[in-house]
C-alpha cells in the first residue's frame, strides 16, 4: 500500500501546483464573485485531469472533455491554467492504450475549434491578462478573423507539440523494450543451443559408454570362454604325455595375452581400430585351438567392408561363438556359415544338451546382455539379429543369424 501511494507523489505534487494557480487565478479574476466559482471548477477539474495524466489517461482525457464541455455549455471564460491540459495530451500520447492515443489525437483540433468559439463568445480571459494589453487583443479579437483562424493555429500547437513528444517516447519505449525482447530471446535460444549441445555431448559419452561396454564384454566373454575350453579340455590329455600338456598351456597363455592386447587397446581409444579382412577366420581359427570342432562354409564371393562394418561383423561373430562354446556340447561341432548374397549374412548353430541351462547354473543363451548387444550392433547399421532353438533328431539346437548390410569399402 505504501508503494502505491509513493508511485502517486508525482503525481499529486503536478496536480496541487496546477490546483494552486488556478485557485489563485480564480481568487483574482476581475468577474463576479459567483463566477470565480465556476473559474475554481474547472482550475480544480483541470488539476484532476493532469495528476491523472499519467497513470489513468484515459480517465484525464475524459475529465478534460468533461470540463471544457460545461465551459463551452456555462460560457466560462478560459483560464490561463488550462494551458496545463498539454500535460494531459502528453500523458495520453505517452502511457495511453491505442485508443486513448488514437482520440487524444482527434481531441487536438476538436479542443482547438472549441477555443475559438469560447474566445468568440467570450473574450480571451487570463489569455489576454498573459498577454499584458487585455483591450487592444479584445479588440483585434472582434474585428479580424485571422485572429480566429490563428488561436486555432496556437491550440492545436499547444496540445500537439506535447503530444507529438509523448508519442515519440512511447515510441522510443517501444524500440527500447523490443530490443531487450529480442536479446533476452537471443539469450533464450544460445542457452537452448548450449543445453541441446550439453545433452548431446552427454548422450554422446552414454553411447561411447555403452559401446565401450560392449566390447569390453565381448573382448573378454570370448577370451574366457576359450580359455576355460582349452583348460577343460587339458583334463582329458595322457599324463604321460607332457608335450600335450606344455602345447595347451601355451594356447592358453596366447589366449590370455591376446584378450588382454585388446582389452588395452579397447579401453585406449573407444573407437576401436576395425578388424583385419582375415579377421573372421582368426575367431574360428581360435575356437578350433581351443579343442571345439568348428565347421565353417563361406557362400559368394567375400567383399570389403567399411570399417565401422567390419567391425560390427568381427563383433557379433566372437559373440556368436562365445555363446557356443559356453553352451554348445563338446561332442558336436559348431557350424559356421558365411553368406556373402546382398548382405552378409553370418549364422552360427551348435547342438546343446537336453537340459542345457541347468548344468552349473548356466544362463540361456537366448537371453543376455550378450545378445542384446549384438543387436544393439547391428541395429545401428541397419542390420538384424535373428536367434532360434530348435529341437531336431541329433538334438537341440541353437543357431544365431546376423544379417550386416554389405556397402563398398570407400562409400
Amino acid at each position: 500500500m505504501t508503494t502505491t501511494w509513493r508511485a502517486w507523489v508525482p503525481d499529486i505534487v503536478a496536480a496541487a501546483i496546477v490546483a494552486v494557480l488556478g485557485l489563485y487565478e480564480a481568487a483574482t479574476a476581475d468577474v463576479l464573485p459567483e463566477w470565480r466559482i465556476e473559474l475554481a471548477f474547472v482550475a480544480v477539474g483541470t488539476a484532476v485531469a493532469v495528476g491523472l495524466s499519467r497513470r489513468l489517461p484515459a480517465a484525464a482525457l475524459a475529465l478534460v472533455w468533461a470540463v471544457c464541455g460545461l465551459q463551452l455549455l456555462s460560457g466560462i471564460d478560459l483560464m490561463l491554467v488550462q494551458v496545463a491540459i498539454a500535460a494531459v495530451a502528453f500523458g495520453t500520447a505517452r502511457w495511453g492504450s491505442a485508443a486513448t492515443v488514437w482520440l487524444s489525437a482527434l481531441s487536438i483540433p476538436v479542443a482547438a475549434v472549441i477555443v475559438s468559439v469560447i474566445v468568440n463568445s467570450r473574450g480571451l480571459g487570463g489569455l489576454a491578462d498573459l498577454a499584458g494589453n487585455h483591450g487592444l487583443l479584445e479588440t483585434v479579437r472582434s474585428l479580424s478573423i485571422t485572429w480566429q483562424l490563428a488561436a486555432v493555429v496556437m491550440g492545436m500547437a499547444t496540445l500537439g507539440a506535447p503530444w507529438l513528444v509523448g508519442l515519440a517516447l512511447r515510441f522510443g519505449d517501444r524500440a527500447r523494450t523490443s530490443k531487450a525482447s529480442q536479446e533476452a530471446a537471443e539469450e533464450d535460444a544460445a542457452r537452448a543451443v548450449s543445453e541441446t549441445e550439453q545433452a548431446r555431448e552427454i548422450a554422446r559419452l552414454r553411447e561411447d559408454q555403452a559401446r565401450l561396454a560392449n566390447d569390453v564384454h565381448d573382448v573378454v566373454g570370448h577370451s574366457l570362454a576359450v580359455i576355460l575350453a582349452q583348460a577343460e579340455s587339458a583334463q582329458y590329455l595322457d599324463d604321460t604325455d607332457p608335450k600335450a600338456l606344455k602345447d595347451t598351456m601355451a594356447k592358453i597363455a596366447t589366449s590370455a595375452r591376446t584378450s588382454l592386447r585388446d582389452v588395452r587397446q579397447v579401453l585406449a581409444d573407444t573407437e576401436q581400430r576395425p578388424a583385419q579382412p582375415a579377421g573372421l577366420d582368426t575367431l574360428v581359427d581360435g575356437v578350433r585351438a581351443s579343442g571345439h570342432e568348428v565347421v565353417s562354409t563361406e557362400i559368394g564371393m567375400p567383399r570389403p567392408l567399411p570399417p565401422e562394418l567390419e567391425v560390427v561383423a568381427f563383433r557379433v561373430l566372437q559373440e556368436m561363438l562365445t555363446n557356443a562354446i559356453k553352451h554348445g556340447r563338446r561332442d558336436a561341432p559348431v557350424r559356421v556359415e558365411r553368406h556373402w548374397e546382398g548382405e552378409l549374412r553370418i549364422e552360427v548353430r551348435n547342438v546343446v544338451a537336453a537340459s542345457p541351462f541347468a548344468a552349473a547354473g548356466a544362463a540361456d543363451p537366448a537371453g543376455g546382455s550378450g545378445l542384446d548387444g549384438m543387436r544393439r550392433r547391428l541395429e545401428s547399421v541397419g542390420g538384424r539379429l535373428d536367434v532360434r532353438r530348435r529341437d531336431e533328431e541329433s538334438g537341440t539346437t541353437f543357431t544365431a543369424t546376423a544379417w550386416v548390410p554389405v556397402r563398398a569399402g570407400g562409400a
